[in-house]
Parts: structure tokens; sequence; C-alpha cells
């Protein structure tokens, strides 16, 4: 029973595929290849607009980092969560990427920045006070690291505050198919529709093996020559990028990524009904996707573990357990019989 987390699943079979199938014979480096090009078509589609560049990475701090770096100067800082992933767990890349820019730590439940928290950070922004290293994005996250979903009309008055404090907005969308699965938002409706200028968006806790697309929308494709130049000067530059559009092709076909994304919510909450059949059992958070935030007793944590139940204790006395595409109906029923 392993929960540990959703990049431990396997990658799903139609990706291994379309990657066999993108191995026929040479194909131009750095993303100059037919599978790349006809990946643009299939992301217009998705996105439902044809104004914006993409970049495709391995990783999801390097997508992030890289990112954040085209609109973060050295001197600047960028307003997160304070349990965001580019604050916990991406042991400063953000930092190191924008030669120095400060991460701006804002608080709020569910790791969802609180509005007023906000509107304080952005009306004390004062570029011409030489003390302060000012603001000049925001970055959100959906799904939070806390497992909640941010509607797609909280993004859009969170990126109206920002836009008007004259900030760029990144939103780090390395669950976003779990968050759009629960709000029933589209892509466009998630990003540029709510005024997000770069898109982060995941694929490989979906079920791809790597691969994150870096997405650039309207006025914020100026900054696609810098975004390359930092993705080679990085090593973020596949020479065979054809490998990592062959597993968006897949995911993106007939609506895969928000298939897979359903099941691991679905078995999200059948886990969570299981855990909270005992009264003392207590959700942290609610399940809006794939990652159940828990307390459990004593005796639960250690009768799973003894099952090989794999999770994680979290920070605040909680645990985490994550679901994932794959994540079978038996692992379901064995949890069933020892959750009791």
């Amino acid at each position: 029973m392993d929960f540990s987390s959703d990049t431990a699943a396997p990658a799903h079979p139609s990706v291994l595929d379309a990657m066999a199938s993108a191995n026929e014979g040479p194909a131009t480096s750095y993303g100059n290849d037919a599978v790349t090009a006809r990946l643009r078509t299939v992301l217009a589609e998705v996105l439902e607009t044809d104004d914006f560049d993409f970049w495709l990475c391995a990783s999801g701090t390097a997508s992030n980092a890289l990112a954040l770096s085209c609109f973060c100067p050295p001197t600047g800082a960028i307003l997160c969560h304070e349990e965001a992933h580019i604050a916990r767990d991406e042991r400063g890349a953000p930092e190191f990427f924008s030669g120095g820019g400060k991460l701006q730590l804002l608080p709020g439940d569910g790791a969802q920045i609180e509005e007023p928290a906000l509107r304080e950070a952005l009306a004390a922004i004062n570029p011409s006070f030489v003390h302060e290293t000012p603001a000049h994005v925001l970055s959100l996250t959906n799904l939070t690291e806390s497992g909640t979903a941010y509607p797609a009309a909280t993004i859009q008055h969170y990126t109206a505050l920002a836009k008007e404090a004259g900030l760029s907005v990144h939103l780090d969308g390395a669950r976003l198919a779990n968050a759009l699965v629960h709000t029933g938002a589209t892509p466009a409706e998630m990003s540029w529709k709510a005024g997000v200028d770069v898109l982060c968006l995941g694929l490989t806790k979906t079920g791809a093996i790597g691969c994150e697309v870096i997405i650039l929308f309207g006025e914020s494709r100026s900054k696609f020559p810098e975004l390359k130049a930092r993705a080679k000067r990085s090593g973020h530059m596949p020479p065979k990028m054809r490998f990592l559009a062959a597993q968006a092709l897949a995911m993106f076909e007939d609506g895969l990524w928000l298939n897979l994304a359903e099941t691991a919510n679905q078995r999200a909450r059948q886990v969570a009904d299981i855990l909270c059949r005992r009264t003392s059992t207590e959700l942290v958070q609610p399940v809006h996707g794939n990652e159940i935030f828990v307390r459990l007793d004593d005796d639960i944590v250690q009768a799973m573990r003894t099952a090989g139940a794999v999770f994680y204790p979290w920070p605040g006395g909680s645990y985490r357990l994550v679901t994932s595409w794959c994540t079978p109906e038996e692992m379901i029923d064995t949890l069933s019989g020892v959750a009791v």
C-alpha cells in the first residue's frame, strides 16, 4: 500500500507507447522536431488560444525556477504562500535561478494565500525605498501544498490585485489536472483567462515519466528568448525534446490527463472516508484532489505500517497520504480491512 507520493507511481502505458512511437529515426534537436511542433497545435486546443509560447522540462522545480527567473530580477521578490513548494521543497532554486530574488512568504489556511495578507503586501511595495526588496511576481499554486484547490474565480481575483500593483503572476500547476477536475474549470479559465502570465503545467505527477510545460501567455511571450537562454545556461534544454513532447501528447489525447486525475481524486476520497470511520480521526484539510492530510491515532498508524502502508508524517502533527492514477481498488480494500 504505497501512499507516499504520486511521483512514486509508474508512467501510464500510453506515455510509454508515445515515446516508442517518437523513437523513429533522426529528428532535429532542441524542440525543432515534428513531435514538438504537433504539441503546439494540441496545446492551442487544450488552452483555447494560440497566443502562447512553451518550453518543456523534466521536473517541476526546474520549470518553476526557470519561469520565475524570467520575471523576478536579482533585486526583487516573489510573493508566495509560506508553505508553497517553491519555498519549502525546491532548495532555493527560484532564488538561485533568479540570481538572488527573494521569496516573501504570506499566510493563509489550506496553503492558500489569505486576501488581507496579499493586499497588505501589495500595498507595502515601495521600489524607491532602498532598504526594501520590492515584489515583482505573485506565485500561486493549484493544487496547493495542502491539497486544496483555488477556484478559478479566486485566481482571477488575486491576479487582478497583483496586476493593479504592477506584478506578474506565475501559477505552479504541478497538480493542475487534479484542481481542474475538482473545480470544473477549464485550463484556459484557470490560466490566461484569469490573467496568469506564466503557467507551469505539470504532467509528471499525473502519469507522465517526467514532463512539465512552461507556458508564456500574451505579452509575456516577450520573455521567451530569455527563457530559452536561461534553460540552456542551466542545463535544461533537452537535446531530444521530442521524447518530452511525446509524453505530453499522450497525456492530452482524449483528455487522458484529466481522466487520470479524476481517478486519483476519487481514490483519495475513498481513503479519507475509510480513515474517518474512526471518530478520533481528524481531516486537517478538505480533500480537493489526490492528497489526504489527516491526524491519526498511534495504533492505526502502527497497524497500517505493519500491513505495509507507506505514508509520511507532515508538519503540524498530521500525516499525508497521496493517491495516483493507478491506485488500485484492491489497495483501498486492504486499507479498509486494516484501518478499523
